[in-house]
C-alpha cells in the first residue's frame, strides 16, 4: 500500500508540471498527428542515452577483475601455519581437504603437510599462491678468539714445572703439600679431606719455584682431578704404604695418561709400624706403572708427609724432571691460561683461580673465557697479597668477571672490551646454534616415529569405511581421553625435585655428575630444578616451595630471614660442608619418599581340637577349643584361620577364655576357648595362626658408588 501510494503522488506530480508530456505517455503519437514529435525525439533519446549508460555499466561489471588473494606458501608447511597464511582458521584447511586421497581424520594442526596439499587447499579456497622467497641469512663472520699459533724458539723462556698431587682420599696429598709450603691446610678442611682444587707456588731451599695444584681425592671429584691432569707437566702420584694402591690411585693413573703426563710415586706414611712400601710398587705393576728398581722410568719416592721426612729428596725429583722436560714458555705478548675454579665472593663478585700458561697477566688487561669475559681489576696470590703482574706458571686469583666461567675454561687475553663482547656473543650464538639443531633432530625423529606408529595402527583398518573406520577408533581410543586435562596433569609417580647450590663452580659440577648416576627411577623420580653458585636466596626457597622440592647447599650458608622463611613455608633446608654427609642425606630422603613394606611377624600357632557352642543370651556363639603349637596367641592382634594350605578367614577375636577366664594372652602349651568375630565354620585340625603387621622402610636401590 505505501509503495502504491506513493506511486500515485509521483503522478499526480507529472500531470500538474507537465500535463502534454505526461499524455504522450499514456497515449500512442499515432492518435495525436497534428501533434510535433520533437517532444518525443527528444524523449527517446533520453531513453536511448538513459539504457546506454545501463549497458555501459553492466559491461563495465563484467569486465572488472576480481582480485584473488595471494598466499605465501612455503614447503613444510603445518596445517596451522598454512591457515594463518590464509586468515582463514582450521577447520577451513579441513574442508579443503574434505574431497581428496588424504586421510582427514589424521590431520591435526601440527601435522607437516606435503607440497601438494598446500597448492590443493589454496586453490580450492578460490586463492592464488606464491613462493616465500627464501630470506638469504648473511653467514655471521666468526668473531671468535683462539690462542696463538707455537711462538718462535727463541722467545722461550724456563718457566717452573706445573706440578699435581693426585691419589686417593685420605692418603695425605693436602699434608704433604703443607709440609713442602710450611702451612696448616688441612687442619681448615672439612671433614679432613679436599674438596676443592688449590693452586700453590713453592720456593724450595735451592731457590727453584714449583707450582703445585692438590686435587681431591674423593670419588665424587673426578671431574676436578681430570682438569688437575690437563693443566699440569707433572702428576705426583701419592699411595700410602699401610693402605695400597686404591680406586682414586687407578683413576688418578688413567688421568694422568690421557693428559700424556709423566708420574713421580711418592710413597706416603713410611713412618707406620705396618707401611709396606714394595707391596705399593708390586701393586702399581699392575696398572702398568713401573718404578725404577723394577726397570721402568717412574721415580718412586718413600716420605713422610707429617714428620716431613725425605721431602726434599720429592722435591729434587721433581726438580730433575722438570729439567728433563725442558719446560718453557713465552712471557711477552698475549696472556693465555686456564681456568681452574670459579666461586663467588661476596666483596669482590665472580672470582676465578688460574694458571697461567703464556705471557703476562697484569691488571688492566680484558680476558675471555667461555662465555665470559672479564676487565682485570685485581690479581692476588695463594695467599690473598694484591700482585701486580704474573707471569707463566704461576697460580692466581683474577676479580673482575662480569659473569662467573665455567672451571676448565681456557682463558685467551683479546686488546679491548669491544673485541671481548663480539667473542663472547658469537660463542653463545654458536652454542645456540647447536642446540636448535639437535631440537630440530629430535623433533624430526619424534615426527617419523608419530607417522610409523600412525601407519602400523590404521594399517588394520583400511579395508573399512570411513565411517566404520572413525568408529573402531573412537571405541579404541576412548579411555584415553576419559580423564580431564586438570587430571592428567596430576603424577602418579613419587618425585623429588632438587635445589643445588655450592660455594663453587667445581663443586656444583660434581654434585650433578653424582646425580647424573641416578639409576632408581622406577622407585623415586629425580628432578633437578635449578644450581648455582652461592649462598641460599629466598628465591630458592619460593622455587623449591611452588615445586615441593627440597635445598641441599654445599660449603654454603643461609641468611637467618632465609632459614625463616624456608620453616614457615615447609621447604628443607639441607646445608653441608662434606659432600657425602649430603649425598647420604639424599639418600635418606629418597628413601623417606618410598611407600613402606608390609611384613608379617608371626607371634604364635593354635591347632583347634573340638568345636562347641555357649549361650550369650538368646544367642548361641560358635567357640573353637584350641592348644598353642608355636610362640603364644595374642587378643590384640590378627589371627587367620588356614585350612589345610587355604586361609578360610582372616580379623580379630571376639574374646580369649582361659578355662573360664578372659585372658589377653595365651602362652605355649596351655589350652584356650576362642570366638572370631563374624561367622567363621571352625572344623578339628583347623590352625589359627596370630601375627602382626609391621611396616618396614624402603630404601632407595641408588648407589652412588662410595
Amino acid at each position: 500500500m505505501n509503495v502504491m501510494s506513493s506511486v500515485m503522488r509521483g503522478a499526480r506530480r507529472l500531470v500538474l508540471v507537465d500535463s502534454a508530456l505526461f499524455s504522450h505517455f499514456l497515449f500512442p503519437p499515432v492518435l495525436h498527428p497534428a501533434r510535433s514529435s520533437a517532444p518525443l525525439l527528444t524523449c527517446e533519446q533520453n531513453r536511448k542515452f538513459a539504457s546506454k549508460q545501463v549497458k555501459d555499466q553492466r559491461n563495465q561489471k563484467v569486465k572488472a577483475k576480481v582480485d584473488k588473494q595471494e598466499v605465501e606458501i612455503r614447503r613444510r608447511m603445518t596445517a596451522a601455519s598454512l591457515a594463518k597464511a590464509m586468515n582463514k582458521d582450521f577447520d577451513h584447511v579441513l574442508e579443503a581437504l574434505l574431497n581428496t586421497s588424504m586421510d582427514v581424520e589424521s590431520l591435526e594442526p601440527d601435522l607437516v603437510l606435503e607440497e601438494r596439499w598446500i597448492k590443493d587447499v589454496v586453490t580450492r579456497s578460490g586463492m592464488k599462491f606464491r613462493w616465500a622467497k627464501l630470506s638469504e641469512s648473511r653467514e655471521r663472520p666468526n668473531r671468535d678468539v683462539q690462542r696463538r699459533p707455537p711462538a718462535d724458539l727463541s722467545l722461550l723462556k724456563p718457566r717452573p714445572p706445573v706440578v699435581t698431587i693426585m691419589g686417593h682420599v685420605d692418603h695425605g696429598k693436602t699434608t704433604l703439600l703443607d709440609s713442602l709450603r710450611k702451612s696448616q691446610i688441612v687442619s681448615t678442611e672439612a671433614g679432613g679431606i679436599t674438596q676443592h682444587i688449590g693452586a700453590f707456588l713453592v720456593q724450595l731451599p735451592t731457590g727453584e719455584k714449583i707450582t703445585f695444584l692438590d686435587t681431591p681425592g674423593h670419588a665424587a671429584f673426578s671431574s676436578m682431578r681430570a682438569r688437575g691432569a690437563n693443566a699440569t707437566d707433572i702428576v705426583v702420584l701419592v699411595v700410602a704404604a699401610d693402605d695400597g694402591v686404591m680406586n682414586q690411585t687407578v683413576e688418578s693413573i688413567q688421568h694422568a695418561r690421557r693428559a700424556k703426563v709423566p708420574i713421580i710415586v711418592a710413597v706416603n706414611k713410611c713412618d707406620k709400624p705396618q707401611a709396606d712400601p714394595q707391596r705399593v710398587k708390586q701393586e702399581l705393576l699392575a696398572h702398568d706403572v713401573v718404578c725404577e728398581e723394577f726397570g721402568g722410568d717412574v721415580q718412586a719416592i718413600h716420605v713422610s708427609a707429617l714428620k716431613g721426612d725425605n721431602l726434599l729428596a720429592l722435591a729434587e725429583a721433581t726438580v730433575v724432571l722438570a729439567e728433563v722436560l725442558e719446560l718453557k714458555a713465552e712471557p711477552s705478548g698475549a696472556v693465555e691460561g686456564l681456568v681452574i675454579e670459579s666461586r663467588t665472593d661476596k666483596g669482590r663478585g665472580p672470582v676465578t683461580s688460574a694458571i697461567i700458561q703464556r705471557g703476562t697477566l697484569r691488571r688492566g688487561c680484558v680476558l675471555v673465557a667461555g662465555k665470559s669475559w672479564a676487565k682485570v681489576r685485581f690479581l692476588f696470590d695463594e695467599n690473598g697479597r694484591a700482585v701486580t703482574e704474573v707471569g707463566p706458571s704461576s697460580a692466581v686469583e683474577v676479580v673482575g668477571w662480569k659473569e662467573l666461567p665455567s672451571a676448565g675454561d681456557v682463558i685467551v687475553e683479546v686488546e679491548s672490551e669491544q673485541r671481548a663482547r663480539e667473542a663472547v656473543e658469537w660463542r653463545s650464538h654458536a652454542e645456540e646454534q647447536e642446540k636448535l639443531q639437535e631440537e630440530q633432530s629430535v623433533i624430526e625423529l619424534k615426527q617419523k616415529l608419530h607417522l610409523e606408529e600412525y601407519r602400523k595402527e590404521r594399517a588394520g583398518l583400511s579395508h573399512l569405511s570411513w565411517r566404520q573406520r572413525k568408529s573402531a577408533l573412537y571405541r579404541a581410543n576412548k579411555n584415553k581421553f576419559a580423564v580431564r586435562p586438570s587430571e592428567r596433569t596430576q603424577r602418579d609417580e613419587l618425585s623429588l625435585p632438587l635445589i643445588i647450590k655450592g660455594d663453587v663452580d667445581g663443586s656444583v659440577e660434581a654434585i650433578l655428575n653424582i646425580l647424573d648416576g641416578y639409576d632408581a627411577e622406577q622407585q623415586c623420580q629425580l628432578e633437578v630444578l635449578h644450581f648455582g653458585i652461592g649462598d641460599v636466596s629466598e628465591n630458592d626457597v619460593n622455587m623449591a616451595d611452588t615445586f615441593t622440592g627440597s635445598i641441599y647447599g654445599f660449603n654454603v650458608a643461609a641468611s637467618r630471614s632465609v632459614q625463616q622463611l624456608a620453616a614457615r613455608r615447609g621447604v628443607p633446608l639441607r646445608l653441608h660442608t662434606v659432600i657425602y654427609k649430603l649425598i647420604d642425606e639424599l639418600k635418606d630422603e629418597l628413601s623417606s619418599k618410598l611407600s613402606p613394606l608390609l611384613s608379617e611377624n608371626i607371634v604364635g600357632e593354635a591347632t583347634v581340637l573340638a568345636m562347641f557352642d555357649v549361650s550369650v543370651g538368646k544367642k548361641k556363639v560358635p567357640v573353637a577349643g584350641c592348644r598353642v603349637q608355636k610362640g603364644q596367641l595374642d587378643r590384640r592382634l590378627k589371627f587367620r584361620l588356614i585350612r589345610g594350605r587355604d586361609t578360610v578367614w582372616e580379623g580379630s577375636l571376639v574374646a580369649l577364655k582361659h578355662h573360664k577366664d578372659e585372658v589377653q594372652t595365651v602362652k605355649l602349651g596351655m589350652e584356650c576357648g576362642l570366638s572370631a568375630d563374624g561367622d567363621v565354620d571352625f572344623r578339628s585340625g583347623d590352625v589359627i595362626v596370630c601375627f602382626e603387621a609391621l611396616d618396614t622402610q624402603q630404601v632407595t636401590s641408588w648407589d652412588p658408588g662410595f
